[in-house]
């Protein structure tokens, strides 16, 4: 699996609008792009320099802990002057990350979103009559990834400066589970034993998913 870097406005402003970002947003965006393409190319080339030094080893791990092969060759990450980050929900192989961070450190967020598209498509592909709401997959795949981006020896290798399970972060509704998730995690056989007990845990939890409180003008 590779992961290719790119500047995609368009999709850029999609997102902001399927997010129900206000109309200044929206200008400010678009006042981003005007101002700042020179930097937004060189944080591409320097974003995709970092991530090189570490795709294949990293690529190689996903696969080793998940049991699962990576549904496509190439993810391509669209380098945003709004989102943080965004992952896809499984309809194509694409996530966003923000322009303003340090190169490493964006390392390990971009493996966040990696994980929580690889997570969508093995539950589409495997587990999709469980039953699930898109609010419970999500809040699952959220969890699987703050556990695969810290809780193996591995990922020291990629982010040492960055391996806590860290449970202050903007979805507090998850975090009672998120807690008893990890010891799942640690003692779990394999992958597949670690989504099945989540899925069954999950289904206790049904008011899920990602909150969004961005009002429309």
């Amino acid at each position: 699996m590779k992961v290719e870097f790119i500047i995609d406005k368009k999709y850029d402003f999609k997102m902001a609008k399927a997010m129900g970002f206000p109309k200044k947003v929206i200008s400010y965006i678009e006042e981003q792009y005007k101002t700042s393409n020179k930097y937004l190319k060189l944080t591409k080339e320097l974003y995709q320099k970092s991530w090189n030094e570490i795709n294949n080893e990293f690529s190689r791990y996903i696969e080793k802990e998940t049991g699962y092969k990576w549904f496509y060759p190439k993810y391509e990450c669209v380098i945003s002057v709004i989102h943080s980050g965004i992952s896809n929900w499984g309809d194509a192989p694409k996530i966003v990350r923000g322009w303003k961070e340090n190169p490493y450190f964006m390392r390990r967020i971009t493996a966040h979103e990696l994980i929580l598209s690889h997570y969508f498509e093995i539950y589409k592909r495997n587990y999709k009559e469980e039953g699930l709401t898109d609010g419970q997959v999500w809040a699952l795949a959220e969890i699987s990834a703050f556990a695969l981006t810290s809780l193996t020896k591995d990922v020291k290798k990629w982010w040492p400066w960055n391996t806590k399970y860290y449970t202050n972060h903007n979805y507090p509704h998850i975090v009672d589970m998120q807690n008893k998730l990890k010891k799942v995690f640690l003692k779990s056989r394999n992958f597949n034993e670690y989504i099945e007990k989540g899925i069954s845990l999950v289904k206790k939890y049904p008011e899920m998913g990602p909150i969004q409180k961005h009002k429309k003008e």
